[in-house]
């Protein structure tokens, strides 16, 4: 995935590459996630600012409660 020319799917690919390196060197998993999403919303309000962040939480409840960020579910 790394070597993909669609950046999305790039940037996807170093993240679950660190990921992995960060695991594989005794790093719980919740830590990770805990600092990829420090990182993520720190990124996005130094570029959006805090309204447009504020936004984009407000509508991660609704995608989590639909399912969108669980991995192996079967729609029904």
């Amino acid at each position: 995935m790394a070597d993909s020319d669609d950046k999305s799917f790039r940037a996807l690919g170093l993240i679950l590459a660190a990921w992995d390196e960060g695991t594989e060197s005794g790093v719980a998993p919740e830590q990770m996630a805990y600092a990829a999403l420090f990182t993520a919303l720190s990124d996005l309000v130094a570029l959006y600012g805090e309204d447009a962040v504020i936004k984009l939480a407000r509508g991660l409840e609704r995608r989590v409660t639909c399912g969108e960020f669980t991995l192996g579910r079967s729609l029904q």
